[in-house]
């Protein structure tokens, strides 16, 4: 799914395994992966005279939300795994977080990929010393 990520146009099989240099696959290995993702919903595929290029079905960011969704539904109790999720983020994720909260109560639209702050990679793992209580945005 990397390489489906990362390409901006769809892709061949032979194009997907010309990427794919760390791994020994044999083109028909690929085939069969490709074919499945497209089966399972994973990514699409169109034909291109005799070959199929295929193109992820949904973003990265998208494909994740899901996993994050299905993860919350194993769950019995939501509320309390998301407040343990917040314990456990960066003070630059929980600013994120906050940031996203605050323009869905307010409509406004929000583009995920733009950053928070520049200066603040939302993979630092700075802790957390002045919490705002995350927790409360999941109350009621």
């Amino acid at each position: 799914m990397d390489v489906l990520w990362e390409s901006p146009e769809p892709l061949t099989v032979r194009q997907v395994s010309e990427q794919l240099t760390e791994r020994d696959l044999a083109h028909t290995t690929v085939m069969t992966v490709l074919d499945r993702l497209a089966k399972k919903g994973f990514s699409r595929r169109e034909r291109d005279g005799r070959a199929w290029r295929y193109r992820a079905a949904e973003s990265r960011e998208a494909y994740v939300t899901e996993l994050m969704l299905n993860a919350l539904d194993q769950t019995g109790d939501r509320q309390a795994a998301l407040a343990r999720f917040v314990r456990s983020v960066s003070g630059a994720e929980a600013r994120a977080l906050r940031r996203a909260l605050e323009a869905l109560e307010s409509r406004e639209p929000l583009d995920a990929r733009e950053p928070l702050d520049a200066r603040e990679p939302l993979d630092a793992r700075e802790p957390l010393d002045a919490r705002e209580p995350l927790e409360e945005a999941f109350e009621g």
